[in-house]
């Protein structure tokens, strides 16, 4: 029973999580070709220790399921990179002043944000073909942040971005 209420505990969080995704590769490449990756030694992916393995543990587990392997000697490498930014309030409230006389106008309007900022991670996923030294493939993908999240939260999360950023990979 337990097993049953953390699954779906983890698919309820999976459903509510808004995780938008943007890709883009070179259309000559041939994806056929590549069956094999690793990731560079010096990556910088902007997470912490922790979310960085989780993150890669979700790309791996997702490559897998697709069929490629972590190699010494990859067909390709792999880049991640992130950042996280402030997204105002969406909303405002509008006070105006204004007034006239004797062909002279004015006025005065200020807005006044209603709600509170949202913080925003983007986690950009590269695929470098080393031998060609060139880029093949890239998604970018943007979520909302809650720094206090719980780590089987933010476990779930980034399975989902993982699935969500592979989900065109290879492009059709």
């Amino acid at each position: 029973m337990k097993t049953f209420l953390s699954a779906f505990f983890v698919l309820f969080l999976i459903s509510c999580a808004s995780v938008r995704v943007n890709f883009d590769y070179d259309q000559e490449a041939d994806f056929s070709k590549y069956k094999t990756y690793n990731y560079y030694a010096d990556m910088n992916t902007g997470l912490s220790e922790l979310d960085t393995k989780r993150f890669l543990d979700a790309l791996d587990n997702q490559l897998s399921q697709q069929g490629y392997t972590l190699a010494k000697e990859p067909d390709f490498f792999i880049d991640v990179s992130s950042k996280e930014y402030e997204e105002g309030p969406k909303s405002s409230f509008g006070i105006g002043l204004g007034g006239t006389g004797r062909h002279v106008g004015g006025g005065v309007s200020i807005g006044v944000p209603v709600g509170q900022s949202n913080i925003n991670r983007q986690i950009t996923l590269e695929f470098v073909d080393e031998n060609k030294k060139q880029l093949f493939w890239q998604a970018v993908s943007e979520s909302a942040f809650k720094p206090n999240e719980t780590p089987e939260s933010r476990e779930a999360l980034f399975k989902t971005i993982a699935v969500k950023m592979l989900a065109e990979f290879p492009p059709k």
